[in-house]
Order: structure tokens, then sequence, then C-alpha cells
């Protein structure tokens, strides 16, 4: 790996850093949109921002302010869960004919089951099950392939020997180039993420003798320097937290030393020789024309590389080099969806406003019932018996087998007890136009949870019905699916 061992804390990149800072904003909409389906996915779906008479407050302080209760019913959560569940039912390891292995026969055999087992160290089912969540919530799923020389924030006492390690990548971490159209990611020339570790991991990661630790204590002074704070966000653990990461250049919590991953792909000038003595034509960098031997033909040759580098945010450069991987790629496998002209779509984010539909429903049914009669006495005044007050009416009107005199008179009515009917205001009727909305919009039908329309239903109607249901969310499931195969073909490369 060509690689500088030494870290210079004059040595400084504010090029790349400024054009990764720059990628990095222009995703700025997209972690809004991201936090935005998280909180509808989690329950905290009243958080939208209103104006209220020249001010910004939460939907949900508003309908409190007003005296009533902003109810809910998480809709989204049940429908992730459905689609979670089916993939959990096919998930399977790519077979070995998708993988493109490098070797036949049985050694193609003992390559797929060190994969397998690969698989296995990195609790890989497990893994896509929580990424395909945040793919069905945001829309992009990211993972990192790393080796055990070349990685950051490895954790104690790992034994990677012989593995490849695959870690998940927050997509409020994640940046990429904007310019990116294909699909498969395949015109991307620039990518990373942000990475937040305490000065001793930095140091286990980055430095290579005591002086690189010196320097690296010299770059992070203000945070690495007694009393800086200590490595607790804000919130508890497992509590709700709002962008969880900070911006791009403060780490997410202090006391955390704040780190950024840049793989940029880059050209550089390089010779195809053709050696006819050896039958064969390779390529070589541009200063080694003058060591070719005899009788080979170069020709010049503008080619590409990746290279990789650890920035701090004063752009100090940490590492960096060629990158390491074999056929010299990024370690990075990411998938967007849709990413039609570059926009990523989420799946949740189809049927926010459904869900934000039904919660208003479900709010002013409350406040109707609330505020309907329900059991009022209405009982004449001149009817009250000499001596008795209107609180003693009332207590033996609500006590069990009461008994309450009063005088009737010629036209006058007797007392009565009022119940409003709130059934006949259109709510319910709103509400169940609504819920079949829902499942239209997401796919997500009775059929696909378990749920029969009718106790008659047969068992080959219902498997046509579960299939036609399955049809709705085929696109989605095969497009994670390639993300699957994507990193399954990675791995391959990378331990062959």
């Amino acid at each position: 790996m060509s690689e500088k061992c030494n870290i210079d804390a004059t040595r400084t990149d504010f090029d790349t850093l400024s054009a990764a800072a720059s990628h990095w904003s222009a995703m700025a909409d997209f972690r809004s949109q991201r936090e935005r389906c998280k909180r509808y996915c989690y329950g905290r779906q009243w958080d939208d921002m209103i104006r209220v008479e020249g001010r910004m407050m939460r939907e949900e302080d508003y309908i409190r302010s007003q005296g009533n209760i902003p109810l809910k019913n998480n809709l989204i959560r049940r429908m992730v869960r459905s689609v979670l569940g089916v993939f959990r039912n096919q998930y399977a390891y790519p077979a070995a004919e998708r993988l493109d292995l490098p070797t036949h026969g049985a050694a193609a055999e003992a390559f797929y089951g060190r994969l397998t087992d690969n698989a296995r160290y990195n609790r890989m089912e497990e893994l896509h099950a929580r990424t395909m969540e945040e793919f069905l919530i945001s829309g992009l799923a990211v993972h990192r392939k790393s080796t055990a020389g070349a990685m950051l924030g490895r954790r104690p006492g790992d034994r990677m020997a012989g593995y490849l390690r695959t870690d998940y990548v927050a997509p409020d971490t994640f940046f990429l180039d904007v310019a990116t159209r294909d699909f498969r990611g395949w015109d991307v020339r620039m990518v990373g993420q942000t990475h937040d570790l305490d000065f001793t991991s930095l140091c286990g990661a980055l430095a290579r003798n005591e002086a690189d630790c010196r320097a690296l204590r010299e770059i992070y002074l203000a945070q690495s320097a007694p009393g800086a704070g200590s490595a607790i966000g804000a919130g508890g653990f497992g509590t709700v937290r709002n962008s969880p990461h900070g911006d791009f250049l403060s780490p997410s919590a202090p006391g955390l030393c704040r780190v950024i991953e840049v793989w940029t792909r880059e050209s550089c000038e390089r010779y195809r020789v053709h050696d006819r003595a050896a039958g064969r034509i390779y390529k070589v960098d541009a200063s080694m024309r003058d060591s070719l031997p005899r009788g080979a033909e170069p020709m010049w040759m503008l080619d590409e590389e990746w290279h990789y580098r650890y920035l701090s945010p004063s752009g100090h450069v940490l590492a960096e080099g060629i990158s390491p991987l074999p056929g010299g790629g990024h370690p990075y496998v990411w998938k967007a969806y849709p990413f039609i002209d570059g926009e990523i779509h989420s799946f949740v984010a189809d049927v926010i406003d459904q869900q934000r539909h039904t919660n208003r429903l479900i709010t002013l049914y409350d406040w109707v019932l609330r505020s309907t009669a329900k059991g009022v006495l209405l009982f004449p005044e001149s009817a009250l018996p000499d001596g008795v007050e209107i609180d003693d009416i009332s207590e033996e009107w609500s006590r069990f087998n009461g008994v309450i005199l009063f005088r009737p008179k010629a036209g006058m009515p007797l007392p009565q007890q009022v119940c409003g009917n709130a059934s006949q205001v259109g709510i319910t009727d709103l509400l169940d136009i609504q819920l079949k909305m829902f499942e239209d919009v997401s796919g997500v039908t009775g059929a696909l949870e378990g749920k029969l329309t009718s106790g008659a239903v047969s068992g080959t109607l219902y498997n046509q019905q579960t299939r036609q249901a399955m049809t709705a969310l085929l696109d989605i499931l095969e497009s994670y699916n390639s993300f699957i195969l994507e990193g399954a073909i990675l791995d391959a490369r990378l331990l062959s």
C-alpha cells in the first residue's frame, strides 16, 4: 500500500476537504427528509413545524394548546415490519454462480464456503435486516468493507484474521459525488464518510509510532485535552435523538475526534505495454517506462485510479495513498432508490400523507366524542321537590337502583337523559377510506399480513392474493437484493 507512515502536522489538503464538504452539504435535504421519515416510522408523527400567528411551533404543541390530545395510529411501523418479515422469509446468501468466483470446481466450492463463513462472522442476516429497515425509511443503504489493517473504530479483541469486516454506514455520515446518475454507482468520482473516534482509537487506527501520536495530539488538541468533555451525546441510551452525527466538521459528542474519510477517482498517466516475448499485455506507471524489458512496446494512455485520504476538520492529512484493495476500487457498497435523475424517494415517504390524514381523523373523532353529550340529564326546575338540591338529584341519578321524587305537572316535560350520536358525522367512513388508501399506496395489503378478508376464503385464493400482494413489493425487494449481491461480489474480490 502506497502510504506515508508518518503524520505531518503541517501537511494539509483543503481542496479535497472543501470538495467533500460541498458534496456533504448538497445532501442536506436528503438528511432532513430521512430524519422526518424516521420520526414517522418510530411514532413521532406530530413533530412537523407549522407557523401559527407568525411563530413556528410543533404540531403537537399547537394541538395541546387548543386543549386537544394529539393521537396517532402508527400504520407506518406496521407496514415496515410486514416488509421486513417478507425479507427475512426469503433472505439467502447469493448463490456461487452469481459471484464471479476466481476459481472453479472443488476450489470454487472451498472458496464459496469461505465466503459463507465470512458472512456468518459478520452476522450478515441481521445486518441486512437492519439495513433493509434503513433502506425502507431513507431510500439509501450503505455498507463499508474493511480488512484488519485498513479500518477505523475496530472493536477491542476483534479476531479478524482471515475475515473481512462489513459495517453499516449511517446515511447521515455518508456522502458521495452529487453528479452521480448511474443506478449502479459506476460513475461516482468521490465517496466517503465521517468518523467520530475517541483519541485512543484514533491513535490505534492511524499512528505508526510515538511521533504520530504526538502529531495527532497536536492536531486534535481541543478534542483530546483534559476536560474537553466525555463522549456522551444528547439524549439517553436507546432514546430519540435528533441529528446525532453533528455537522460536517464537528463531532457528534464532546471528547470525540472527527475524521473525514474521502475516496476520489483520479486520472493518472500510464503506459499499456505489449510484451511480445512474454505474450502478454499489461499496464505500468509512467515512471516505469525506462525499466521496461527490451522489445516491449509501450503506448501512452490516461488511466484512472482510486485514492484515499483521512482528513481532520482543520484540513490536515492524517493518511493518504492509492487504494490498497484488489482491483483498485473503494470499500463502499451503496444502493439508492429509485435514483431517477439522482433523486432518492423512500418507501416510507410515499405514505406519510396518508398517515397524517389518518392521525387527523382519529384526533378529530376523539374531539367529537369528548364534546358530544353523553348521559346529560335534563331536569325541569319546576319539578324539583321541596328541600331537595339539584346535586342530590345528580347523585341519585348516577347511583345504582336510585329513586328520584318529582312533581309532574300538566304540559311540563318529564326529566330525560340526552346522548349524542357521534357516528353520524362521517368520520368513520373517511377513516375507512383512508386506511384502504394506505394499503393501496404502500402495496402492503391484508393478505400479506396474514389477514383474511372473509372466513370463506379458500387456500388457493388466499395464496393467489398473497402472490399478488408480493408483486407490489417485488421492485424494492429486488433492488435491495442487488445491493446484497454487489456486497457479496466485493467480498469475493477482496478475499481472493
